[in-house]
């Protein structure tokens, strides 16, 4: 005879503790099923970790600009590769210190093992079957790795095995120009190692911009180089790994694979659920509620292979968990897409991409950071902005850029998206000087001159105070 709880969640990431959150509110009647580490995958081995890299990496890499500012004694500074992955990883072990504890906060509502769909309503897990009103899917992802890789051993690396290294290769080979490879690769090459970056694929960082890709391509030249656009091959060779592409190859001691993730749904048995699934073995999945078909089962976070982001994955896993202990699913509004690369210059694309965009219907304002005056102060002067508008009602539709602090630039962008602002609401707003936002500035000022509303003051009118006497 099997149990019954009212909700399963399996998975303990990022999705199915935001979807524990939310069913605890309504019920203690549910299970945490969870296969491995206890901890997130950002937490883990994901953004944590990887930018107490980049930030120990961009220390050191600073000291190129001292002679500049007027400082002496850069050459006497070195990087100890053994102590900056020591701290890497007191970092991470901190960080994944929270939902490592759910385990044991749990108690018997947590099952460690692996579990198996047996229908939409049944779960099988280390011999119980146990039946479910709704069904959480919350198995998460693992690091891309070509099959026949496997033959070089442990000299492949992942961000799931990289930050346990003691020390690190004098030649590392990256192979995805992605997010994940572009920032290792560059901060791997600033702490002095020979960095080679490959991509079958001519794009960078998920950017559709060609100008921007050639701007972000420009700078990144400069320090390490990379081969776009072809088949990438490894092969065996004496005291290393001949990493081929476009151009010349590269004798590699390891190779990072940084070529996205996939979804961890192989042998979950979504077979059973009875409903069609495509080349990837994915069901049909609304993003607005998370649930499969109109099955009372959901998929969420980088399960479902949408976007492979914590906050995306905490809205996902929030959006099931509501929908897992309501009386009917909701539909929940997606917020506006935002993509953000820890490089230098940063990364970053923020609602629609170029590529989605109908070239008629948009302007485009682009300002160029190379002659900025707060990166030229900062020696950070590198990269450049593009803003979409619409034509018609100049509402900003997305952006991409490589410039710096794109982080904090496009979550302001992403706000002015959010709120439907037009570039003339964006132009209304105060800019301090110097500041790095005045490079916006410059872009919108640009899209403002393309657009019917041209020229004026970037100031809004006042209205009418209604009183006759100053109106």
């Amino acid at each position: 005879m099997s149990e019954h709880v009212d909700v399963i969640i399996i998975g303990s990431g990022t999705a199915g503790l935001s979807a524990m959150r939310e069913v605890r509110k309504k019920t203690e009647d549910f299970l945490l099923v969870n296969d491995g580490s206890w901890g997130t995958t950002c937490a883990a081995v994901g953004c944590m970790p990887s930018k107490a890299l980049v930030e120990a990496a961009n220390a050191f890499h600073r000291r190129h600009d001292f002679e500049a500012f007027g400082l002496r004694g850069a050459e006497s500074v070195m990087a100890d590769v053994p102590a900056v992955l020591a701290r890497v990883r007191r970092l991470r072990d901190d960080f994944v210190k929270g939902p490592e504890k759910v385990r044991d906060n749990l108690g018997a509502r947590a099952i460690v093992g692996r579990a198996r769909l047996l229908g939409p309503d049944r779960v099988a897990v280390e011999g119980r079957e146990i039946a479910a009103r709704c069904i959480v899917l919350a198995t998460g992802s693992r690091p891309v790795v070509p099959k026949d890789w496997a033959r070089f051993g442990d000299r492949i690396l992942t961000t799931d095995t990289l930050f346990e290294q003691l020390d690190l290769p004098r030649r590392i080979a990256v192979v995805g120009m992605g997010a994940i490879g572009i920032e290792m690769a560059q901060a791997l090459s600033r702490l002095g190692l020979e960095v080679a970056g490959f991509d079958a694929v001519k794009a960078l960082a998920g950017l559709t911009d060609p100008e921007v890709t050639s701007a972000l391509q420009t700078a990144l030249a400069r320090e390490f180089s990379f081969h776009l656009g072809a088949a990438v091959e490894l092969a065996e060779a004496e005291g290393g790994i001949v990493v081929s592409g476009v151009g010349d190859s590269f004798p590699a001691d390891a190779v990072l694979a940084a070529m996205g993730r996939r979804p961890n749904i192989d042998e979950l048995g979504l077979e059973t659920l009875g409903v069609e699934l495509d080349d990837r073995g994915m069901p049909p999945v609304d993003p607005t509620t998370m649930q499969i078909a109109d099955l009372p089962v959901y998929l969420a976070g980088d399960a479902n292979g949408h976007l492979a982001l914590l906050h995306e994955a905490a809205d996902e896993g929030h959006i099931a968990g509501q929908n897992a202990v309501a009386e009917r699913p909701a539909n929940y509004c997606r917020r506006t897409e935002l993509t953000i690369v820890f490089s230098a210059p940063g990364v970053a694309r923020v609602g629609a991409r170029l590529a989605d965009l109908t070239p008629d219907a948009i302007a485009i304002g682009s300002a160029d950071f190379t002659r900025q005056g707060r990166a030229r102060i900062a020696k950070r002067n590198v990269g450049l902005m593009r803003l979409y508008a619409d034509t018609i009602t100049g509402r900003l539709k997305g952006a991409e850029m490589c410039v710096p602090a794109a982080e904090h630039m496009a979550h302001l962008l992403a706000l002015a998206i959010e709120r439907g602002l037009t570039v003339q609401d964006m132009l209304a707003m105060p800019f301090y000087h110097p500041v790095l936002e005045e490079g916006l500035r410059s872009a919108l000022r640009d899209l403002a001159r393309q657009l019917p509303q041209k020229g004026g003051s970037d100031l809004s009118q006042c209205p009418e105070m209604g009183i006759e006497a100053l109106d």
